[in-house]
């Protein structure tokens, strides 16, 4: 049976199958049972290597430690908004955090003040079982590859100009990229990330994503 711990980009926790090609976590989420109890546990939501330095637990969901998820590509990753991990994707992290100082000159404290403006941006006031995601509204031609909107009730991905549907598995529906208003999923700070034409050392989007778009 699947475990809960498959990110969306609306940031919910599903059951699936699919692995996916992107680690993280949000604190640990899961009680003695392994049942999700909570939608966070704290601002510090990463997302990770799939593997480094070999390190792997015998099994998932282990009581009283952080809840393994997984997503798609970090394209998904940023739209439920998690950042990179400060460990096991250091260069990242540290490029990452230029890019921040750059976006957000006034921004002092490192991680803690990365972590502070982006729970702010991406859930509402709280407690962590009572808010959802938080979106916003902007122009839907302004927005860069990689961000994530609301169309139809749905996560769509931008990608030139295609807006493709997002599935646990794969991209599928590619609709052409209409003109006006967009609700954005992506928290603001990430999106102003992806402008810059942010690459790391995880996928930023998943295989299916060039075949739909050129398909």
């Amino acid at each position: 049976m699947a475990l809960q711990n498959r990110v969306t980009p609306f940031g919910d926790l599903v059951a699936d199958p699919a692995r996916g090609l992107v680690y993280g976590n949000r604190g640990c989420l899961h009680d003695e049972h392994g049942t999700i109890r909570r939608r966070y546990n704290g601002k510090r939501w990463i997302s990770c290597r799939l593997e480094f330095r070999g390190w792997k637990r015998e099994r998932l969901l282990q009581p009283g430690r952080f809840t393994e998820l997984f997503f798609l590509d970090e394209a998904t990753a940023f739209a439920a908004g998690h950042r990179p991990c400060a460990l096991c994707r250091h260069e990242d992290y540290r490029k990452f955090v230029t890019l921040w100082h750059k976006l957000h000159p006034g921004d002092e404290g490192g991680a803690d003040a990365i972590d502070a403006r982006l729970h702010a941006e991406r859930v509402g006031p709280g407690s962590p079982g009572e808010h959802g995601q938080r979106r916003f509204e902007t122009p839907l031609e302004t927005l860069p590859d990689g961000t994530f909107v609301l169309h139809d009730e749905a996560p769509f991905l931008v990608l030139n100009d295609r807006l493709l549907r997002w599935a646990p598995a794969c991209y599928e529906t590619a609709l052409a990229r209409p003109r006006g208003p967009a609700t954005v999923l992506t928290p603001p700070s990430l999106v102003d990330v992806l402008r810059e034409g942010w690459e790391g050392v995880v996928p930023l989007l998943h295989p299916s994503a060039d075949t739909r778009a050129t398909g």
